[in-house]
């Protein structure tokens, strides 16, 4: 076989992926409380030189700390700093040990096909490899905290292979860039991980300076629609967000909001993705007035809305 044949090209990128993550993806040990430590069921992946390491919500659960292990055999107690099960993200703080952060790449500038590596440590089995491509992106994830049922959006599918160890683990493109934080399996072959994107970065952010996320709340349920052709060139791009729903007395209700309106901006910001309107709910935007402008039957329509603090869930 040629030296540079592809697929040698191609197992060189997933080995250089391979040797610099592994050493930045930890094994987590988590409290079961009274002194008692479970077991290792999941990753987390170093986000900065003093010791956060970031992974799922679902990995730590109620937990407070516990133990996380580095794949050069030494281990360190962590604590939980804040978990946000509507994203299924976490950040813990480890002690003295911890490995250099990872790089963080941009979910955003993905493609359909593009190749990514998974890189994890479930139960203590530093190094675990697998690669694959992008196979969506804009996907949806169920996810339950009590009684309540809420989505994670935009979130990434990948075929590389899974598994519930992985979960906290990094998903990296071919520079080793982490790109999105592994997070469930979605079916045989299918894997799903929260991009690493301008939302999540704030996310994070919160969760490391007040442990907890707090959310802007407008009550409704919206999908990318296309715009018709004129009005798509007046704006400058082809889709909007139709609103599917709207939840009776939610601030979209109260402010004339109703299914079948498509959102074209908000707080003067164009909005054609789930991601645009999420990035913008967020505390700074709990009552306060945001101008919402919507297509509805033709014409365009303002209205203001004032968002209200999601509850915790």
């Amino acid at each position: 076989m040629a030296a540079d044949s592809p697929l040698d090209a191609y197992s060189r990128i997933v080995a250089g992926v391979a040797a610099d993550l592994t050493p930045r993806v930890a094994s987590l040990r988590v409290s079961n409380g009274g002194g008692r430590w479970g077991e290792s069921i999941g990753s987390a992946v170093a986000y900065t030189t003093d010791g956060f390491l970031l992974t799922n919500a679902h990995v730590v659960g109620k937990a407070a700390g516990g133990t996380a292990l580095f794949a050069d055999g030494t281990s360190s107690p962590f604590t939980v700093i804040g978990a946000d099960p509507l994203s299924d993200l976490a950040v813990v703080r480890a002690g003295a040990g911890a490995p250099p952060p990872a790089k963080l790449g941009e979910a955003e500038d993905l493609v359909v096909g593009q190749l990514v590596v998974a890189v994890g440590s479930p139960l203590g089995l530093a190094g675990s490899v697998t690669a694959g491509v992008v196979s969506a992106l804009g996907r949806s994830l169920p996810t339950r905290s009590g009684a309540a049922v809420r989505l994670i959006e935009d979130v990434i599918q990948t075929d590389a292979s899974l598994n519930p160890g992985n979960s906290g683990g990094a998903l990296a493109d071919a520079s080793a860039r982490v790109v999105g934080i592994n997070t469930a399996v979605a079916g045989f072959g299918l894997g799903l991980a929260v991009p690493i994107n301008v939302t999540t970065r704030k996310i994070i952010a919160a969760l490391m300076a007040g442990g907890r996320v707090r959310r802007a709340y407008l009550g409704l349920v919206s999908v990318p629609a296309p715009l018709p052709a004129p009005l798509a060139k007046r704006v400058g791009r082809p889709d909007g967000l139709r609103v599917a729903e709207v939840v009776p007395g939610a601030p979209a209700a109260r402010a004339g909001l109703r299914p079948g309106d498509v959102l074209v901006s908000a707080a003067g910001k164009p909005v054609a993705t789930a991601q645009d309107l999420q990035r913008l709910m967020f505390a700074d935007a709990i009552g306060k007035p945001l101008e919402i402008t919507v297509l509805r039957n033709g014409a365009f329509v303002d209205v203001i809305a004032e968002p209200s603090e999601l509850a915790a869930v």
